[in-house]
């Protein structure tokens, strides 16, 4: 028998040999991935990968093709190659925004998060770490890979033995811990001592990204203790002082920064030495970034007292001083920050003020901006609550760059020179320069600023300014006081309740506050005085201080002068103004015609002035005319002729009664009416006419009734006083037959003029009365009021003290003057006489 020969099995019929398929057009490539073999898949994505590696654009191209979702189906395959390569590509793809957005979608984070296994394929670990990477920028993601338990396998994973692995996932950690929640997590799951482990690597970018992650995990106090249990400070100085990683320098430094804000973790620098180490470092290095962060770092930490303390135990104020002199703007602005912060420690502030100050001040002329509103912002905290700052300022010529600083660009430059010159204003001599160079004047622009803490600030330098009558004046001519009472209808608390401190200190002399009630101010303090929540005590003094500045409007308004209210020459009397009206001032009224109208009493006991301001007569001879003048001609040519000319013209005439009508000169003076013809009006103001009879009663009753014993004696004879003077006792029966109007009417007449001295009256009524009596008593030194009351009346309230029959003194008692009736007599306040007396 022969031998039996083995056939050859052939393949199955429905099965193709091995093909090698090759493809230049990424569409073919992404309908490969719906394939079902394990080795077409495979090589699909990998072709996938080389072509998404080459660019942006070509990612966009795969994504508008579909591969995104195929690749996604791809993740759970049960084949580990496909499984690899289709994370491959995602890790690049994912760094495309669109892409980024499509994978949220799609929820890719949980399948990602599955393959972070620490026994899985390292090529696995590093493109999975990368595509969350990529996609934990976006807040919505943290939040997916907080709740999917991300952090654990990650945190895990800082000791993997790749350091592509290593970056990854610390870069993923580093934006996942930007969220409060995540940074107090990767606290609990121990977090530093792997992160302290990467800064040992050899790679840089690595090292970069641990301290990035330990700058903003450090923040947090517990995890600065956590620092400190673990050695971190010590690895973090050893970084200083290796010159090798400079590199890192700055990024150790942002960690240090955050270390030095906790009191205990500073403690165990400081005890450690390390302190010294930093600070000795910082003096020695010339890289602008580095003492810019460094003196960022002493701002932050010295927020806190107890550290204030410790960094001038260490002297930290020589750091920040040299640092000031670098050519960097950004380490001087960082400077003088750190310089405003140690300020609030006394012994810093002293320190930094006499070795800092002329710094400082030199810096104020510097170009920039920033630079300038930095150190002015310093000067200010030096100079607040320290005499001796200020005074070390002004040596080193600081006024002149600081008022200038008032014309800058920032807003906090502007102010804060405005604070420092507020506080050099405390003291006398500096505030006395300050207003010679024209302090008032530069203040009006920060007045105009639209920004509040200008506004206020320089609200508040006008009412320190403002104390001196100068400066008044000075504001006042320069325009200052408008937009002083623009800042009244802020809507701003403190800019409103600084303006009305400024109005009440600007509001102490008669001139500036009739022109900040003609500005309007007393309408606003008004309106501001009727709000509950707008009201406040200065704004309440400043209606107070203008009015009693103003006591002509005062009495108009409120119809009522206190005992403290003198009355001197200009008072006028125009009535009860109605609320929103118009208070025109006592030259307005001259120019008005004569009306049937209220007449405007007028108070004037002072003889006028023959000056540039009063008006001049020019005296013209005439030898045409004669001169058959009296002296009540001369009267009668013009009222506001002084008495002295009136009588030096009387006097002349009179020489040449005597004589011969041949014997009379040839050229005589010619004083006729028509002298008002003649008046030289150019550059002169209207000057109210004396009140000569006005002036006989004040010296009558000085002789007559200053002399009595007795403030009860002086009130009664002054009654009765002025009650002889404006018509004698009124029978209360025949007070509607006391014609007084019309005697007025006749005064108005006699003068054309609306407006009357209160010494012309012969007939007055109960308002009359009550300002003359109130007018003598303020000369005498009688303590009275003077009250308005409806249809004509007026009145005065008097304090008088009594004594006890034991020869006890009693408190004072008010009484009502009687005027009228029973003129002398003294009605007791509250009682139904001097309510009846008020209601007549």
């Amino acid at each position: 028998m022969g031998k039996k020969v083995k056939k050859e099995q052939s393949p199955p019929k429905d099965v193709f040999d091995p093909l090698l398929i090759e493809s230049k057009t990424p569409a073919t490539v992404v309908l490969m991935l719906s394939s079902p073999e394990n080795e077409v898949l495979a090589k699909a994505c990998d072709a996938l990968y080389k072509y998404a590696l080459k660019g942006d654009e070509n990612k966009v191209t795969l994504l508008g093709l579909g591969a995104v979702e195929h690749l996604y189906k791809l993740l759970s395959h049960e084949d580990p190659l496909v499984r690899r390569n289709a994370i491959m590509v995602f890790g690049i793809m994912a760094s495309n925004h669109d892409v980024k957005k499509l994978l949220r979608e799609l929820d890719v984070t949980n399948s990602l998060i599955s393959q972070l296994a620490p026994e899985e394929d390292l090529v696995v670990l590093e493109f999975a770490t990368l595509c969350l990477a990529h996609m934990a920028v976006e807040y919505t993601t943290k939040v997916k890979i907080f709740e999917q338990g991300g952090l654990e396998p990650l945190i895990k994973l800082l000791g993997s033995p790749d350091p592509d692995v290593k970056k990854n996932s610390v870069e993923c950690i580093y934006h996942l811990v930007q969220d409060f929640q995540n940074c107090a997590a990767v606290r609990e799951l121990n977090v530093i001592p792997p992160l302290l482990g990467l800064l040992e690597s050899e790679y840089p970018g690595i090292q970069s990204l641990a301290l990035q992650t330990l700058e903003v995990i450090s923040k947090d106090r517990e995890t600065r203790i956590l620092l400190g249990e673990n050695k971190a400070l010590d690895c973090l100085l050893k970084i200083l002082e290796n010159n090798e990683l400079s590199d890192l320098h700055i990024e150790t430094l942002a960690v240090l920064g955050n270390c030095l804000e906790d009191v205990h973790t500073l403690q165990q620098i400081q005890l450690t030495g390390g302190l010294k180490k930093l600070l000795s470092f910082l003096e020695v290095s010339t890289v602008p970034d580095i003492q810019k962060n460094a003196a960022k770092a002493i701002t932050k930490a010295a927020y806190d007292s107890e550290i204030r303390k410790i960094f001038h135990w260490e002297e930290v104020e020589k750091l920040l001083l040299s640092l000031l002199d670098t050519n960097s703007d950004e380490v001087k602005v960082a400077a003088s920050q750190a310089i405003s912060a140690m300020c609030e420690n006394l012994d810093s502030k002293c320190v930094l003020g006499l070795q800092g100050i002329p710094q400082l001040v030199q810096l104020l002329s510097s170009d920039n901006e920033e630079v300038k509103e930095a150190v002015v912002t310093a000067l200010t905290n030096l100079t607040t609550a320290s005499p001796r700052n200020a005074s070390v300022v002004v040596k080193a010529e600081g006024i002149d760059p600081l008022m200038n600083t008032l014309k800058a660009q920032r807003d906090g430059a502007i102010s804060n020179a405005i604070a420092v010159l507020t506080n050099l204003s405390l003291q006398e001599p500096y505030r006395v320069r300050m207003q010679s160079q024209g302090i008032m004047s530069a203040l009006v622009g920060p007045l105009c600023s639209t920004n509040s803490q200008v506004q206020s600030r320089a609200a508040f330098a006008v009412a320190a300014f403002g104390c001196d009558a100068d400066a008044r004046t000075e504001l006042r001519n320069v325009g200052g006081l408008g937009p002083l009472v623009e800042l009244l209808h802020s809507k701003n608390e403190e800019v409103r309740r600084n303006a009305c401190w400024a109005v009440m200190v600007c509001g102490s002399d008669e001139l500036t506050a009739i022109e900040l009630c003609r500005l309007g101010a007393l309408d606003i303090l008004e309106e501001i005085n009727l709000s509950r929540k707008r009201k406040n005590k200065f704004s309440e003094a400043a209606l107070e201080k203008l009015l009693d500045n103003n006591l002509p409007q005062k009495y108009s308004r409120m119809g009522y002068l206190s005992s403290s209210n003198i009355i001197t020459n200009g008072f006028y009397d125009c009535g009860q103004i109605k609320h929103g009206g118009i208070f025109l001032s006592l030259e307005e009224l001259s120019k008005q015609e004569l009306t049937d109208r209220r007449a405007i009493i007028f108070i004037n006991a002072k003889p006028q002035e023959n000056d540039h301001k009063a008006i001049k007569f020019k005296i013209s001879v005439n030898r045409r005319k004669s001169a058959k003048t009296s002296a009540l001609d001369l009267r009668r040519a013009d009222l506001r002729l002084p008495r002295e000319l009136v009588m030096y013209f009387f006097f002349y005439v009179r020489k040449g009664k005597g004589k011969k009508e041949e014997e009379k000169p040839k050229e005589v003076i010619q004083v006729t009416p028509t002298v008002q013809e003649e008046i030289n009006v150019e550059n002169s103001l209207w000057v109210p006419p004396p009140d000569f009879i006005l002036m006989d009663y004040i010296n009558d009753v000085s002789k007559t009734i200053l002399p009595l014993t007795s403030t009860r004696e002086q009130v009664v004879a002054l009654a009765q006083f002025v009650a002889d003077k404006m018509g004698g006792t009124v029978e209360r029966e025949q007070l509607h037959n006391f014609c007084w109007e019309l005697g007025m009417s006749a005064i108005e007449f006699e003068l054309k003029s609306n407006i009357v001295p209160i010494g012309k009256i012969k007939r007055g009524t109960f308002y009359h009365r009550a300002l003359l009596f109130k007018v003598l008593a303020d000369r005498i030194g009688i303590g009275c009021s003077l009250v308005r009351g409806r249809y004509n009346r007026a009145w005065n309230e008097v304090k008088l003290v009594e004594y006890s029959p034991k020869g006890l003194l009693l408190p004072p008692q008010e009484y009502v003057v009687e005027l009228m009736f029973e003129p002398g007599r003294l009605l007791k306040q509250g009682t139904a006489k001097a309510d009846q007396y008020k209601r007549i």
